[in-house]
C-alpha cells in the first residue's frame, strides 16, 4: 500500500476511513457485519467531516467571516470537532455543553482553545431539556455582533461532510450490501448516507437506532441516558422519513457491553454510541441471516471514555 503524500492541511486528510469485518462477536448462522471506522479521524470521530463542512460552507457564503466567533451546543463530539477545525482556522470557538457529557470531551474542546460553558445536570445524565437550554443559550449568544451559530441540528451544511462517508462506502463496497444502521444525536449521518445509498442500492434496509430509555422514534418516550451524542429530546429537521425504513431501541447497557466485547474479542475500542451501533447490527444479522451484508459506523474512540465507568464495570 502506498502512503498518502504530505498534506498542507491536517484538514486534507479527514475522511477515506477503514472498514473492517467483525470475526468473534457476531454469532453463528448470522449475517456478516462491517464497521466503518470513523475513529480513524483527526480527533476520532466522524463528527469532524461535518464540523468541516459546517465551517467551510458557512464561509463560501459570506455568513462567516474572518474574527468572527463560532458557537454551538454540544454534548461534546460535535465541539471537539468544532474546535479542531476552529483552531486550524483561526477562529474562536464558544461551545455550550454540560457535565452529562464524558470529561474528555470538555478537555479537548478545551485544549483546542475552545471557551467551554458548563450546563450543569443534576443527575449526571443527558435528559430530554438539557440539550434543549444549551441550545437557548448559543442561540441567545450568537444574536450578538460578530458570531456565527452553527446549529448542528438544522444546518443542512452538515450532510454535506456525511454524504462522504456514503460515497466511501459504496467504493468499499462495489457489490453493495444489505442494511445499514446508525444512531441519531442530529440524524445528520444516517440521513446523509441513506441519501447517497438509496439511489444506488434501491433494496438497502436502512435503520435508526436509539437507546430503550429515550427511543424518541420508536416509541415517543423521552428520557433521561447516558449515551454520548445522540437521542437529544427532541427530533431534528435533518430526520427525514423517506430515508430510513426502522428504528431499533435497545437496552443501553446492551451497547456498553458492546464496547467491552469488542475491545476484549475484535482489538477495536469504541464509544458508547459506537456499541449500541455494533448491537443493532448484530440484531439485524441474526434478522436477516448467512449470505447477506450489515454496515454501521464506529463513531469515536473508546479513548475519549476512560474517565468514566465504561471500561471498569
Amino acid at each position: 500500500m502506498v502512503p498518502p503524500p504530505p498534506a498542507a492541511s491536517i484538514l486534507d486528510v479527514l475522511g477515506n476511513t477503514p472498514v473492517v469485518k467483525l470475526q468473534h462477536v457476531v454469532p453463528e448462522g448470522c449475517a456478516d457485519v462491517y464497521v466503518k471506522l470513523e475513529y480513524f479521524s483527526a480527533t476520532g470521530s466522524y463528527k469532524d467531516r461535518m464540523a468541516k463542512s459546517m465551517i467551510e460552507e458557512a464561509e463560501r457564503s459570506g455568513r462567516l467571516a474572518p474574527h468572527m466567533t463560532v458557537v454551538e451546543a454540544t454534548g461534546g463530539s460535535t465541539g471537539s470537532s468544532l474546535a479542531f477545525v476552529c483552531a486550524v482556522k483561526g477562529y474562536p470557538f464558544v461551545a455550550h455543553s454540560s457535565n452529562a457529557y464524558a470529561n474528555e470531551k470538555l478537555l479537548t474542546m478545551a485544549a483546542f482553545g475552545a471557551t467551554v460553558d458548563i450546563t450543569h445536570s443534576p443527575t449526571g445524565k443527558a435528559t430530554a431539556d438539557l440539550m434543549t437550554h444549551m441550545k437557548s443559550k448559543a442561540v441567545e449568544l450568537s444574536k450578538g455582533d460578530g458570531y456565527f451559530y452553527t446549529d448542528q441540528f438544522s444546518n443542512s451544511d452538515a450532510l454535506v461532510g456525511y454524504r462522504q462517508i456514503g460515497h466511501e462506502l459504496t467504493a468499499q463496497f462495489p457489490n453493495g450490501f444489505d442494511a445499514f444502521c446508525g444512531s441519531f444525536g442530529t440524524g445528520g449521518m444516517v440521513m446523509a448516507v441513506s441519501s447517497v445509498l438509496k439511489p444506488i442500492m434501491p433494496d438497502i434496509r436502512v435503520v435508526l437506532v436509539e437507546p430503550e430509555g429515550a427511543a424518541l422514534l420508536s416509541k415517543g418516550q423521552k428520557g433521561a441516558h447516558g449515551v454520548d451524542g445522540i437521542s437529544p429530546g427532541f427530533i431534528s429537521q435533518h430526520v427525514d422519513k423517506a430515508l430510513y425504513d426502522d428504528t431499533q431501541a435497545l437496552k443501553e447497557e446492551e451497547g456498553r457491553e458492546m464496547c467491552r466485547k469488542l475491545a476484549k474479542y475484535e482489538g477495536l475500542f469504541v464509544g458508547t454510541s459506537s456499541g449500541l451501533n455494533i448491537a443493532a447490527a448484530i440484531h439485524l444479522a441474526r434478522e436477516l441471516g448467512p449470505g447477506k451484508k450489515i454496515v454501521t459506523v464506529a463513531c469515536d474512540t473508546g479513548l475519549k471514555y476512560l474517565t468514566g465507568s465504561l471500561f471498569s464495570e
